[in-house]
Parts: structure tokens; C-alpha cells; sequence
């Protein structure tokens, strides 16, 4: 085992210092019992203290498979039901699109009930992120709403900022998959009022207490209590090359705290990986139900050629064999990556202190390591499709999220080019069937699928979102 991990470290070690990652922590676990662990940097470089297992990070989105877990236990109560409309448990949600008493709980699960993605989380954590100088080195984020609205600090604020948003939805609840941060907010909404308890609270008491998680945290302000934290990170562009930066400020979002706002170490998340790999277990804590786990790790909706959302969980059933359920997370200072292959009992987890780095390919390359395989392998495999300059031109475009996610695409050489904000992003395949493209950003593997509407293309699927395409004129531009 010391042998075949030296290579991972090797391939990760190259990344890392890539991107000028200043602390990473990765685990693996089999059956339960951690058979690698590493802790590469520092948790803080000018006090030159290490990463260990039990080094606190973010983790960003994978806080949706907790939100899950909770709904899942609160069903499990008897106190709601998956397919029960939403508005049966917040009768204040209200959108102008048509549609609404369709949208039931296990669409906002599963990220199907047709709501695009909307500018809510940048405003819910506006006022953490107007005290730190840090917002503009955030990678990838080009909001151009031109709105200026207040701070969204409270539940009612949420329901109120949603409800005057005007939009369509994208399609009949259950039909359409977009990545919707809103949609985990309402959730996170639904287990305060069902469980007459703060968000935060419930999770304590019936997720990480039980599970023996005991260095894991909601609330920015709990992380006072907590020793081995790591000190988050930035960087800039200068112009003697990039500059990696303290930046000490977590980003908070009060209201929206079922969207991405746990912070927790390898250690914890190693037994909190343990529910999925034992179908309800913690050592001899029952956190779910097996039928509860089974349900979590369906694979509902396609995100991606080969790739489902279950709830609060992306599923892969041919990994190799086996099934990986997986979520991975970015804010700012945090790229995360949980993972779980339940036929193989391995179960593993990595974390950084830098946004926009690629944590989930140094975590998909260590078990890629760990089983035998080449570390840079891919999954899947797929002939390459023969497309004309005609067919290509029909791509061009840019296309926009109100989350202030922006892609570029244009036709160049009977080639498309691909533009992240200001990073180039080369294809490696155009994997599997038309209008379907596989992009490297940032040494990690994305797909781009084109959407069609009245016979043309009027959005693409990036980075597991649906975008708009805004302007058709970018070949000139990009």
C-alpha cells in the first residue's frame, strides 16, 4: 500500500504545487479503517503548522447530502414525505412562473424542479463578502445582474427575493436537471420548521453527535471553539505570476445554510462516509434507515452522460464495476471532494484551503491509485463525433448564470474554443453524442452539453447548471 500511494503522491504533488495549494488533506478508509492519510502544506504557512486528519476545512456543497440525511430521518418520523409539495411545509414560496404546487420535496432533492440558477446565494452572503477584500479573487465569478438589492439575511428575505425573481421555469418539475443552490436553501428552510429547531441545531444532534463527529461545525462563529483549523487562502494574478494570499474571512450565508455552510475534517468525514457504505450505520449509531440510504443513492435524474443526482449525492453505477456516489464542493478557500464506492467498502475524502483548484481530480486519482489503475484514468470512453464548420458555428455564443457563471464559446479552425471568465479550457473528447463535449478546467474533467429549443441552441449544461446563452456575437469578442 506504501508503495502504490508514493505514485499518487507524486501526480498530487504536481497538481498542488500547480496551483499553489497551500494545504491539502486527503483520507482513504476500507471497511471502515483508514488505509492512507495524508496531510500535504499547511493549514497556516507563516506559522508553518501542518495539515492533519483533524485539520477543520470547509466543505462547501457536499453540506446537501447532510440536508438529505435530514429530510430522509424527518420522513423516517413520520413529520413529511419526499413527494409532498413544497408548499404544503412553506406556503409563503411563491414564484411568478406557472407550475409551483407541482414542485414537491424530492425535486428540490433532487435539483429537478425547474429553477434556474438565481443570483440568491451571492446576495444571501453579501454582507461577509463586502468585508473581504478577498471577493475579487474569487475564480469564475462574473456577476453582471446589474441589480442591487439588500442583504439577504432571513428566511423571509429568501422566500421574498425568490418569489419576485422573474423566471421560467425550465421545464416541468422532475423533467430538467440545473444545479440549484435555492433549491437547498428551501430545504434547509423545510428541516427548521419541521423539526421546530435551527438548521444547525438539528444536524448537531441528529448527525454528528450520533456519528461521533466531533469536530464539525454550521455556524462561522462555533468555529471559535475549534484548535486545528486551517487558515484560508487566496489568490491573485500579478504580474510576476500568481500570488497566494491569507484571506481569513469565512463567507456566511444565514439563510441559505443548506446550500454549502459545514465545515468539518477527514476524520469526521470518514465516519460520516460510513451511513452510505453501511447503508444507515455509525459504528453502532442507526443515523438512517437501510431503505432511507437506498433511496438517497438512486440515481433520479441524469446530470452528465453516465452521472445522476440521487438525493443530495451524484451516482455513478458503472465506476469500474462498483457504484460512486460522490459530491464535491467550492466556495471561497475550499475545494472538496467526498466519495463512496459502497460494493468495495471504500470510502474517502479530500480537502483544500484555495478555491478553483482540483481537488476532485487529485480525489478521483487516488482512487484510481488505490485500485490499481492509472491515476489520470477516466471512467468512461466514447468515439469522437465528426462535426462540420457549419454545425459548430450553431454552439457559438455566451452563455451566462445569474450565479454569475459565465462560458464562451466560439468556432475557430473547425474547432470550438471554450473560455471559463478569463481561463481557456481545451476539449479532450466530444465523448459519447452530438452536441456533448468533454473540457479540461483547471485539471478537472467537465462536460458541456448544448440544449436545443425551437431549433436552436438557447443553452448549454456546464458544470452540472443550465446557462443562457446571451449573445451569439463572441467570436470576435472571445
Amino acid at each position: 500500500m506504501e508503495k502504490k500511494m508514493k505514485d499518487f503522491e507524486e501526480s498530487a504533488l504536481q497538481l498542488i504545487r500547480k496551483y499553489q495549494i497551500p494545504g491539502t488533506a486527503i483520507g482513504l478508509a476500507i471497511k471502515g479503517e483508514k488505509v492512507y492519510e495524508k496531510g500535504f502544506g499547511f493549514r497556516n504557512i507563516r506559522k508553518n503548522l501542518p495539515v492533519t486528519s483533524d485539520t477543520i476545512f470547509g466543505v462547501a456543497s457536499i453540506t446537501k447530502s447532510f440536508v438529505c440525511v435530514a429530510i430522509m430521518q424527518l420522513q423516517e418520523k413520520g413529520l413529511l414525505k419526499v413527494h409532498d409539495p413544497v408548499v404544503e411545509y412553506l406556503p409563503d414560496f411563491h414564484i411568478k412562473a406557472e407550475g409551483i404546487d407541482k414542485i414537491t420535496i424530492h425535486h428540490l432533492m433532487t435539483h429537478s424542479a425547474g429553477i434556474p440558477p438565481l443570483p440568491t446565494l451571492f446576495y444571501a452572503g453579501r454582507r461577509s463578502r463586502e468585508n473581504d477584500p478577498a471577493v475579487a479573487d474569487y475564480p469564475g465569478l462574473d456577476f453582471e445582474s446589474g441589480e442591487d438589492k439588500e442583504s439577504i439575511e432571513t428566511y423571509e428575505q429568501l422566500l421574498e427575493f425568490i418569489g419576485e425573481h422573474n423566471f421560467e421555469l425550465l421545464g416541468e418539475p422532475g423533467s430538467e436537471f440545473s444545479y440549484s443552490n435555492d433549491s437547498y436553501a428551501l430545504l434547509g428552510m423545510i428541516i427548521d420548521k419541521v423539526s421546530g429547531k435551527p438548521f444547525e441545531k438539528y444536524l448537531k444532534e441528529n448527525i454528528f453527535d450520533p456519528a461521533g463527529m466531533k469536530h464539525t461545525y454550521v455556524l462561522v462563529e462555533d468555529l471559535q471553539e475549534a484548535e486545528n483549523i486551517t487558515t484560508l487562502y487566496s489568490k491573485r494574478k500579478t504580474d510576476d505570476g500568481d500570488s497566494v494570499y491569507e484571506a481569513p474571512i469565512w463567507w456566511s450565508s444565514p439563510a441559505m445554510l443548506g446550500a454549502g455552510s459545514i465545515k468539518s475534517c477527514v476524520n469526521d468525514m470518514l465516519r460520516y462516509a460510513d451511513i452510505y457504505r453501511t447503508y444507515g450505520k455509525v459504528k453502532d449509531a442507526q443515523i438512517l434507515t437501510e431503505n432511507s440510504v437506498k433511496a438517497m443513492i438512486e440515481p433520479y435524474i441524469e446530470c452528465s452522460p453516465g452521472k445522476y443526482y440521487g438525493y443530495g449525492l451524484m451516482i455513478t453505477p458503472n465506476y469500474y464495476g462498483g457504484t460512486l456516489v460522490e459530491h464535491g464542493g467550492n466556495s471561497k478557500a475550499i475545494a472538496s471532494q467526498f466519495v463512496v464506492i459502497p460494493e468495495r467498502d471504500v470510502t474517502g475524502v479530500t480537502f483544500t484551503n484555495l478555491a478553483g483548484v482540483p481537488a476532485t481530480t487529485i480525489m478521483g486519482g487516488s482512487l484510481n491509485v488505490l485500485e490499481g489503475r492509472d491515476f489520470n484514468d477516466l471512467p468512461f470512453q466514447g468515439d469522437k463525433y465528426k462535426y462540420t464548420k457549419e454545425e459548430l458555428k450553431q454552439y457559438e455564443g455566451k452563455y451566462v448564470s445569474n450565479e454569475g457563471m459565465s462560458l464562451k464559446v466560439a468556432e475557430k479552425d473547425e474547432k470550438l474554443t471554450f473560455k471559463i471568465s478569463d481561463d481557456d479550457a481545451p476539449i479532450i473528447a466530444t465523448n459519447l453524442d452530438k452536441d456533448l463535449f468533454l473540457i479540461v478546467v483547471r485539471d478537472q474533467v467537465e462536460v458541456v452539453k448544448f440544449i436545443w429549443e425551437d431549433g436552436k441552441v438557447n443553452r448549454v449544461s456546464y458544470h452540472h447548471r443550465q446557462l443562457r446563452l446571451v449573445d451569439k456575437g463572441v467570436e470576435q469578442k472571445s
